[in-house]
């Protein structure tokens, strides 16, 4: 049976670089960094030079740069380690309904804590305006969190307008990117639009699980959320998960080498738009201007988990939603608007540069076939 994976946003095929990186430090050269011997020299200078390449993808100094799990690690050092650190300044954070569960848990224990939180809520394209984010920073706000781009959707934030909107409102507050979902596939600078913290990881672009990263600027110090032997400048303390972050460095290097990978994504999201387009059966939930990799869908009258079986019965691999809502109705749906029951019968398809436009024909296919078979008239 062919098989055909269209849930890119949840985990990725591991590339061919990506993999022999990881071999090679597994087999080979499977030193600990923190070890003073030879091994330990081999397996360090991996480190700093998977350090360097990350770091200049992002344009930071790669002593910015810090490995971690993962996103949602990243994500919680930033958040809770700047609110802890920041709090003599004031007790306000801004960030959005629709962020990754892992920054809304974070925001729920920083509420429990007394932190004031407020949640601005998107437009029916699910994005936020600059406007919302100057109505509501002031001198009390420490810390801004707002994702890229959205894992459900595919929309994008104002993330270049954030940094502006704090220096006009003269605010303390440090500016948050959950760039996991964007890291790899459009343009970061972290300099040029006023970053002080971004979250990536290196599953989402063909590396392997377990191994993230997270930039901080120089000029912040978030208080430590872990404790152990000091790795990381003590950020993410353990031993580095020296595999993971070699893979994740081949994996960078594999993007620098397909620069035209995410022109051949839009041409395919285009033309499976067009083809989704001609069913009145299907609603298109992304926005036009979403990023490509990402194109949420409604089969109406269908259940999500129904059609997304029906699918995978026949190799097809898409999703019903983000990978760690765990069946819930997805907040992000529900914050721009949709029904009911055009949450419950949403698909998240997503693509890679693996993904070829034959594999678009045979989704329309099945869904096609899953219409006529599963609607009850």
């Amino acid at each position: 049976m062919k098989e055909v994976y269209l849930d890119n946003s949840a985990t990725t095929k591991v590339c061919d670089m990506a993999l022999s990186e990881a071999t090679e430090m597994m087999k080979e050269n499977y030193g600990n960094p923190s070890s003073g011997h030879f091994k330990g020299l081999q397996a360090e200078n991996v480190l700093d030079e998977s350090r360097k390449l990350i770091s200049k993808t992002i344009n930071c100094d790669s002593k910015e740069l810090y490995f971690t799990s993962g996103g949602t690690e990243s994500n919680n050092i930033a958040i809770l380690g700047t609110a802890s650190s920041k709090k003599h300044l004031g007790n306000k954070i801004v960030t959005t309904y629709i962020e990754h569960s892992s920054v809304l848990g974070a925001m729920e224990n920083l509420e429990k804590k007394g932190f004031k939180v407020v949640y601005l809520k998107p437009d029916k394209y699910g994005t936020i305006s600059p406007s919302q984010l100057a109505e509501v920073i002031d001198r009390k706000t420490i810390l801004v969190s707002l994702m890229f781009v959205n894992n459900e959707i595919g929309s994008f934030m104002p993330v270049n307008e954030v940094k502006k909107i704090i220096k006009f409102k003269n605010s303390p507050a440090a500016f948050h990117c959950d760039a996991v979902q964007a890291f790899g596939k459009v343009p970061i600078n972290v300099k040029m639009q006023g970053i002080d913290l971004l979250s990536m990881s290196a599953h989402k672009i063909h590396g392997l699980k377990g191994v993230g990263a997270l930039y901080i600027s120089k000029n912040l110090k978030p208080e430590p959320i872990f404790f152990g032997g000091g790795q990381e400048s003590g950020i993410s303390p353990g031993t580095e998960p020296m595999p993971a972050i070699a893979g994740f460095k081949g994996a960078v290097w594999e993007l620098s080498q397909n620069k035209n990978a995410q022109i051949k994504i839009a041409e395919i999201n285009k033309y499976c738009r067009r083809l989704l387009s001609n069913n009145n059966n299907i609603k298109i939930n992304s926005p036009p201007n979403a990023i490509p990799n990402i194109l949420n869908i409604s089969v109406k009258r269908i259940k999500s988990e129904t059609m997304m079986n029906f699918l995978s019965s026949h190799g097809i691999y898409v999703s019903n939603g983000s990978a760690c809502s765990k069946g819930k109705r997805s907040h992000v749906l529900t914050a721009i608007g949709l029904s009911d029951d055009l949450i419950d019968s949403s698909i998240r398809i997503s693509f890679s540069r693996y993904n070829t436009k034959d594999d678009v024909d045979y989704l329309i296919k099945y869904l096609n076939e899953g219409i006529n078979k599963l609607i009850k008239f």
